[in-house]
This record gives C-alpha cells, sequence and structure tokens, in this order.
C-alpha cells in the first residue's frame, strides 16, 4: 500500500507533465525525441512527489478517471503555451507571403506543418532562444505551479480555458504583426511604388521586376525583424507563464 501511495501520485503526474511536454513549445519539437519527452516527464513528477497526494482508497475505475483528468489539464496548458508561441512562426509566414517566398513552402517534419523558408527559420530560431534564454524554465515553473492550484484529481476549469484561448489567438496576431510590422510596411510601399511606376510609364512592366525587388527586401531588411526575436520570445514567455496562472488559480 505505501508503494502504491507513491506511485499512483507519481504515475498521475507524469501523465500530466508529459501530455503537455508533448504539446507545449519548446518541447514539442520533433527534434526531440518521444522518449526523452517521456523520461523527463517522469523526472519533473519525480521531482515534485513529496507534495503529490491521492486517496488511500483509490479504485481503478477512480484512476482512470483522474488519469483522463490529468491528461486534459496537460494537453489544455500545453495548447495555451503553444498558441502563444506560434506568433513567432505566424509572423514568419506573414514575411513569407508578402515578401514572394510563400511559393516556396514545404512540409516541415518537426512542426508536421507546411511553412515558408521564414516561417520555419523563425520558428527554428524560437526554440533556440527559449533554451538559450531560460525560457523554458518559465514553461516548466507555470507548469509546476499548476500542481498547487490544481491538485490531482482535480478538473480544469474549461471555461477559463476558452477565455485564455480567445484572448490567446488575438494576443498571436497583434504579436506577429508587431514582429514582422516594419518588413510588411516596407514591402508595402514597395508593391505602391510599382503601381504607381506602371502606371507612369506601362512600357517598363515594372511588376515584372517585383519579385526579384521583394526578394532581395526581404532579405536585406529580414535582419531587423531577426534582431527583434530575443526580446519578443522573452515576452511571449512571460506571456506564457501568465497564462497559466490565470488558467489554474
Amino acid at each position: 500500500m505505501d508503494a502504491a501511495l507513491v506511485v499512483v501520485p507519481v504515475a498521475l503526474a507524469a501523465l500530466r507533465v508529459t501530455v503537455f511536454l508533448v504539446v507545449a513549445p519548446p518541447f514539442n519539437h520533433g527534434a526531440i525525441p518521444g522518449t526523452v519527452k517521456a523520461m523527463l516527464g517522469v523526472g519533473l513528477a519525480l521531482a515534485m512527489a513529496s507534495t503529490l497526494t491521492v486517496p488511500v482508497d483509490l479504485t481503478a475505475t477512480a484512476f482512470i478517471g483522474m488519469a483522463v483528468s490529468e491528461a486534459v489539464i496537460g494537453g489544455g496548458l500545453g495548447v495555451l503555451v503553444a498558441l502563444v508561441f506560434s506568433a513567432v512562426q505566424t509572423a514568419g509566414r506573414l514575411v513569407d507571403m508578402l515578401g514572394g517566398f510563400e511559393l516556396g513552402q514545404a512540409f516541415d517534419p518537426m512542426t508536421m506543418t507546411h511553412s515558408g523558408p521564414f516561417g520555419r527559420f523563425f520558428q527554428l530560431i524560437a526554440v533556440v532562444l527559449l533554451f538559450a534564454s531560460d525560457g523554458y524554465q518559465l514553461v516548466v515553473g507555470g507548469l509546476a505551479r499548476s500542481f498547487q492550484a490544481l491538485p490531482l484529481g482535480a478538473v480544469l476549469d474549461l471555461g477559463s480555458l476558452a477565455e485564455n484561448l480567445a484572448g490567446g489567438l488575438t494576443q498571436l496576431f497583434l504579436a506577429a504583426i508587431q514582429v514582422a510590422g516594419p518588413l510588411i510596411a516596407v514591402l508595402f510601399l514597395a508593391d505602391v511604388g510599382l503601381g504607381l511606376l506602371t502606371r507612369v510609364a506601362p512600357a517598363l512592366n515594372a511588376f515584372a521586376l517585383g519579385f526579384p525587388l521583394k526578394i532581395l527586401i526581404t532579405l536585406s531588411l529580414g535582419a531587423i525583424t531577426v534582431a527583434a526575436l530575443p526580446g519578443v520570445v522573452s515576452w511571449l514567455s512571460d506571456e506564457a507563464f501568465r497564462g497559466i496562472g490565470e488558467v489554474v488559480r
């Protein structure tokens, strides 16, 4: 019985943590093997074992119900964090769309999505910055905090989760526009200039030069957008931690 009182809480906590790691960045990246995620989930659960408790007379049916609840909590919090950090990849996709790189879309097996060069580049930079700046510690800290507000067997408030997901979706587009905003403005002005040039001198066929010109502008000014990513990733880490806190409090 004593062994069960130790193993059962750790197993339930490991389920919540592992599902979270599978869904939430930066751990959801395909370059991290599933075995490593499972081992990390068990390791984090063991680290919190002293604070975990379950009813002594836990039945098999109750255990299954608690396991489902833990998976839902881990998945819900993971989706919330993933939505926050999707702003970086969305900014890259905006650059791809307006800069003419969208034609080079390819399937990325690491993220299981189709994206252009800048979308994949920004997403990789975000993952690197999360590890380099210790932003992942805020994400894991928010998950550990969830065990205090939502102990084993608790039910996640789906209404609060839906409200935060809706707010996170708005924040996603706002952050993406803020990241790619300067480059988007320059590309828009380039289109306007080409349009005016075509209107003044139709024989020049200015739009034939539009694609190479926009690609040159995107590659030249893309460094400005990349230089802003460290601050953006740090801010998104704080937002992810805050979002988890609002859901589990």
